[in-house]
């Protein structure tokens, strides 16, 4: 019985009917795991955006990565943007693969590639949420954004090691490779957050913040 119908039951001395606490506690709980409707507009907001920021930087890595490699990594950082703005913003569970989602499926008819753009977002995505999930979202320190950055900066010249042909370059070439990489990731991640605190600033995200750890 919801608490509505509790409060409107009465016994035969016509007394109100009590909810039961275990039932009351419920509904506090469902209450306080409800996304408010604002958060959810805000990361539509930063998908689109997103989207229109990475359309032309997806053309212009495209054409890069043929003859100039380095100048398409130097971009790189631009895909973990607005995941980044939504984590130091909204400092909510899983925000930024819901703001890579949605930036994905906005680039799908306009990238080339399809679908694969969302699963492409995802990816990137992930790594600015990971060193969070890694504390269960307890703690929103700077410094994480940063672990995120570096990690993809990492990882992504490795998973793209054939795609490049990295193998065929001389080491300080390679080595360049991957700190152009990093440098664009932890640049993209510091804009990232000096934009999501200037919006909050201007009373962007704020209201629904949850307290510092």
């Amino acid at each position: 019985m919801s608490g509505t119908d509790a409060a409107e039951s009465t016994g035969s001395t016509g007394a109100v009917t009590t909810p039961p606490a275990s039932s009351a506690t419920s509904s506090r709980v469902t209450a306080g795991r409800r996304i408010p409707t604002s958060v959810l507009l805000t990361c539509a907001a930063l998908g689109v955006a997103g989207a229109v920021l990475l359309g032309p930087a997806n053309w212009a890595s495209t054409l890069l990565s043929g003859g100039l490699p380095f100048v398409s990594m130097g971009l790189a950082g631009l895909w973990l943007l607005p995941s980044v703005i939504a984590l130091r913003l909204l400092r909510r569970p899983l925000v930024g693969l819901l703001v890579g989602l949605l930036t994905g499926l906005v680039l799908v008819p306009f990238s080339g590639y399809g679908f694969s753009s969302v699963l492409t977002n995802l990816w990137w995505a992930a790594f600015t949420e990971l060193p969070f999930l890694f504390v269960l979202w307890r703690y929103w320190g700077t410094w994480m954004h940063y672990v995120g950055a570096v990690a993809v900066g990492v990882v992504y010249p490795i998973s793209a090691w054939a795609w490049f042909d990295l193998g065929s370059l001389p080491l300080f070439a390679q080595a360049t490779f991957f700190a152009v990489t990093i440098a664009s990731c932890v640049g993209a991640t510091a804009l990232g957050i000096l934009v999501a605190d200037r919006l909050r600033r201007a009373g962007v995200g704020g209201r629904h913040l949850p307290p510092k750890a």
